[in-house]
């Protein structure tokens, strides 16, 4: 099914993301060290134990990336300003790296594209690591002198500001699981930093807020949680993987609770009087994005630690990451989030994408095909009540991804990262015709 802007309401905002480390380059512009340096030089922990010294170097190149943004018809660019080099020791502000977030913005605004400003997209300075990061309390401050510090400089420009990208992915997948940056498998550590992400999001709205600043939001990840069978213990262990994935932080931003069914877990590892930063953070956002990409089949995992449950492989086509890909969770969060949590709240799409073992002589038609069908599912979201005014797919660029190194591709545009040339794919040039004006 091949969709056009025009059957989208007027206004409807089409655009791509990228994020800072995973393009930049972080050898330049005064960048200090940051978490997944230390991550990816660990051997096991990414493939080839590759890191983001140069990535797709965008920070020379922005001026091509830009290009290629506008030459796809899009409407806006969702970018993230890198905490580590704002401020590299992550207290102290640093000149080069505010003159190149400035520069970056003006290079978007010349070309008619609206600046969505992502602070946190996973760059925690190691000096603030080596004090727990995410762990500690102390950290949440920090990040909001970050968001004051990057704000004061460009928020006069940008069309949005979201505080986090993916607080399960920075506190969950990183604490408990291991496979993202800090790389622990503490529960004591991922309970602190499931609330402590949270709290650094609600400390971060409250300053910009004082500052005057508006368009406040958080990018939260969403996965299809469903039973692997209709056992009991199955439904159940579904019910609590969407508890730890999704009810978690929607539920304290939207109720200023924690899910019932998640807390038996994690509530003897909290950090005492959690319940005094729930009114902070549930303050008031001005809109919600969501990233999506696939679902899960859960089953029970007897005999094996809380959350004791496990996942079962569907039978649904997958991408280069193992990902079934599944539509339909798309229109099902978009309507979720409508019905159960935010009402006419604005909502963006903020990621969706695939992976493929793409090359630049093949078109890339399973990704075309990817993204018209999620297309077509955030259109019938939209004609069932649900508030959405923007959709960006992951990702502009083939880049770093996180711990699989440069081997999984995401992008609209192939990058050779050994000459760092950008070409297009056929899966760009299709959003490009779909997103043509008549004017």
């Amino acid at each position: 099914m091949t969709l056009s802007r025009f059957d989208f309401p007027e206004g409807f905002l089409f655009g791509a993301a990228t994020a800072a480390y995973q393009i930049e380059g972080m050898q330049w512009g005064g960048a200090g060290p940051c978490h997944w340096d230390t991550f990816s030089a660990t051997p096991g922990n990414v493939v080839r134990a590759e890191n983001g010294d140069t990535a797709c170097d965008h920070y020379h190149n922005w001026p091509q990336d830009l290009d290629l943004l506008k030459r796809a018809n899009m409407d806006a660019y969702r970018f993230s300003t890198a905490w580590n080099r704002v401020m590299p020791d992550g207290v102290t502000p640093n000149p080069e790296g505010l003159d190149f977030y400035d520069r970056l913005v003006d290079g978007m605004l010349d070309r008619g594209l609206k600046p969505f400003q992502t602070l946190y997209h996973w760059e925690m300075p190691s000096a603030l690591a080596d004090k727990g990061g995410w762990t500690n309390r102390d950290t949440c401050h920090r990040f909001a002198d970050f968001a004051e510090c990057i704000t004061a400089r460009i928020g006069d420009r940008v069309a949005s500001i979201a505080t986090i990208n993916e607080p399960w992915c920075v506190a969950w997948l990183s604490h408990f699981m291991g496979i993202h940056a800090p790389g622990l498998r503490d529960i004591r550590a991922a309970a602190r930093a499931m609330h402590h992400i949270l709290l650094a999001h609600g400390l971060a709205v409250e300053r910009l807020r004082g500052m005057g600043q508006g368009n406040l939001g958080i990018v939260l990840n969403f996965d299809y949680a469903q039973p692997a069978t209709d056992k009991p213990e199955d439904v159940k262990a579904a019910a609590l993987w969407d508890g730890i994935f999704n009810r978690w932080f929607i539920e304290a931003i939207t109720r200023r609770t924690y899910p019932e069914n998640v807390l038996e877990g994690l509530a003897p590892h909290m950090p005492a009087n959690w319940q005094d930063d729930m009114a902070l953070i549930g303050q008031r956002v001005d809109w919600l994005g969501l990233n999506y990409y696939t679902r899960h089949l859960n089953a029970h995992a007897p005999g094996t630690p809380w959350p004791s449950l496990k996942d079962v492989a569907g039978d649904r086509p997958k991408t280069q990451m193992g990902w079934e890909i599944y539509p339909e969770g798309l229109h099902h969060f978009l309507t979720r989030m409508a019905k159960d949590y935010v009402g006419d709240l604005p909502l963006y799409v903020t990621e969706n994408g695939m992976a493929n073992a793409d090359d630049t002589d093949t078109p890339d038609k399973v990704r075309e095909d990817f993204l018209f069908a999620h297309l077509a599912a955030t259109k019938r979201a939209i004609a069932d009540g649900a508030n959405v005014k923007g959709f960006f797919y992951w990702s502009l660029l083939d880049n770093y991804e996180w711990a699989e190194g440069y081997e999984k591709r995401f992008g609209l545009v192939h990058v050779d990262f050994d000459t760092l040339k950008r070409t297009p794919k056929s899966s760009y040039h299709a959003l490009a015709r779909a997103l043509a004006r008549n004017d």
